[in-house]
């Protein structure tokens, strides 16, 4: 069976997440393990997470699954629908632009780093609008 560009985009989506919580995992498993923090400690929103890379994985890992739904909605009913003609030739960008997004916010914070991830978010949301639009046959 060959995948389609929308099914590989929405696989990779979800492979995605489930990197971000394997590694928010692993590093609380160290810090845990190592008697840093105790297991019952940790903030729901990484705000008492020892480093800033570690309150940074956490907020991509939320936005992931934040934004993961949307996608995953339209990538479906384009799969279900049979319509992936429609969103075969941007799926690999919206992929890649949550992956920008992602590794933008996990380097840094800085005005710079912020602008970048923020593009990489507004690719995504265009794509989506987009779709939308094309799989409601209003363009």
């Amino acid at each position: 069976m060959t995948l389609t560009a929308t099914a590989c985009a929405l696989l990779g989506l979800v492979a995605w997440a489930l990197v971000l919580v394997l590694l928010l995992v692993n590093q609380r498993g160290l810090m845990v393990m190592t008697g840093k923090m105790k297991v019952n400690a940790f903030a729901p929103d990484g705000s008492n997470t020892p480093s800033d890379f570690g309150q940074r994985l956490v907020r991509v890992h939320a936005n992931c699954l934040e934004n993961l739904p949307l996608q995953a909605a339209v990538l479906l009913y384009a799969i279900a629908a049979g319509q992936t003609a429609l969103t075969d030739p941007l799926a690999g960008l919206l992929l890649g632009a949550r992956l920008f997004q992602s590794v933008m916010h996990l380097i840094s914070t800085s005005p710079l780093f912020v602008w970048l991830r923020f593009a990489g978010f507004f690719i995504q949301l265009g794509i989506l609008a987009y779709w939308l639009l094309l799989l409601g046959g209003l363009i």
